[in-house]
């Protein structure tokens, strides 16, 4: 077997200290949550206590002053029993760096150590009920008006949705020019006018995240509030999203070895036709696929980990990576659950929520088509 060397003494360590938050404040209370539909806020203070927030943000705005490595052990063991709820990676990892890379140093300041104490919760408002993958379609409006923007519109599938207290929104600040007209604005959720839906979406799986749709009426912001230039969001957005697809395709690793130990455990023990279900040369095979895929997709994601930690990880790798990782856990997924016969199928079980979890890893972030189309427009010289 590989062995893994991306990972530190001192990465490790920390790993110990996640794993045990994650058994004692994740576990068991995920089930409740995913009927509640949300993580409760007792359960973000803590990870904020136990530096799982933030990690890789400085000391000098609260995080840990870690690096990208240890925000992804966070990510992996969340994965590793199957708790997709705590949005904790998109806060940590993709909202925060927004706020770090471009906002002003009182934006940073005002915001960033709350975010890391579990104080504050982050989203990020991209898609819109006609915009998904097609971030340059979107229509929600931030409209200059003297000293503050005047932003209306909507947004749709928003993660930590329900929960945030604070929004890195897209928007175009001056729609006659498409992408070029596109800005980011921090939005922070008490602001009047900015209204969440009535309801936590109802989704197939990832049940105990909170989901929303928000709204914008004529909702007012300080300029300060922008990050970065104005005009520069879709540009800002294309050089994090590597990052973003990088962390889908660490999340489909941990879950893929994650299910093929459940499944294993399980063919030892269940019996059938007088004999146990390991027994069977079709199970030996399907579990010798999903090793194999298994340990090449690790190998994989852990040298674009080491690519990405050297800034050399490009959007044509990260696409590579999100397409082959999301579609190669839901095909094993699939496989492995069948081996489960008709308790696979059953909330209860892990390997059920799992195969429900995966499916959107092949739509988020953008689709499997458009990481194909980014592949494919790479080998043809074109942009």
């Amino acid at each position: 077997m590989f062995k893994r060397t991306i990972y530190s003494e001192e990465h490790e360590m920390f790993r110990a200290t996640v794993r045990r938050f994650v058994e004692a404040e994740i576990v068991p209370h995920h089930g409740q949550w995913e009927k509640e539909g949300r993580v409760s806020r007792d359960a973000w203070l803590k990870a904020g206590e136990h530096g799982l927030l933030c990690a890789a943000m400085p000391e000098e705005y609260g995080g840990a002053g870690a690096d990208f490595l240890a925000s992804m052990v966070v990510l992996e063991e969340l994965a590793r029993v199957g708790a997709m709820g705590p949005g904790f990676s998109l806060h940590s990892d993709i909202v925060a760096p927004y706020l770090l890379f471009y906002g002003s140093e009182v934006v940073k300041q005002e915001w960033l150590p709350r975010m890391a104490a579990g104080e504050v919760i982050g989203a990020l408002g991209m898609t819109e009920p006609t915009a998904g993958s097609d971030v340059q379609g979107i229509k929600t409006t931030a409209i200059r008006d003297g000293d503050d923007y005047v932003i209306n519109g909507q947004k749709v599938f928003i993660t930590n949705g329900g929960n945030c207290d604070l929004l890195v929104l897209a928007c175009k600040t001056d729609p006659s020019k498409g992408g070029k007209g596109t800005s980011l604005i921090l939005v922070p959720a008490d602001t009047p006018g900015f209204r969440k839906g009535n309801r936590l979406l109802e989704k197939i799986g990832w049940k105990a995240q909170d989901t929303a749709e928000l709204f914008f009426d004529d909702v007012r912001v300080p300029v300060g509030n922008l990050l970065g230039v104005e005009g520069r969001g879709f540009a800002q957005m294309m050089e994090q999203l590597p990052q973003e697809r990088l962390m889908q395709c660490v999340r489909a690793a941990s879950s893929l070895e994650a299910a093929i130990a459940w499944t294993t455990e399980y063919v030892k023990e269940r019996k059938a036709f007088g004999g146990k279900i390991a027994d069977y040369q079709n199970t030996r095979f399907r579990l010798a696929e999903a090793q194999a895929d298994a340990v090449m997709l690790r190998i994989f994601v852990d040298r674009c980990l080491e690519a990405h930690e050297a800034g050399e990880l490009d959007a044509v790798d990260a696409a590579m990576g999100k397409m082959l990782c999301s579609e190669t856990l839901c095909r094993h997924l699939d496989a492995l659950l069948q081996l489960f016969g008709g308790y696979g199928y059953m909330w209860e079980y892990p390997i059920a929520r799992a195969w429900a979890d995966a499916r959107v890893g092949r739509i988020a972030g953008g689709t499997g088509e458009i990481m194909r189309e980014i592949i494919g427009r790479s080998l043809l010289g074109r942009t």
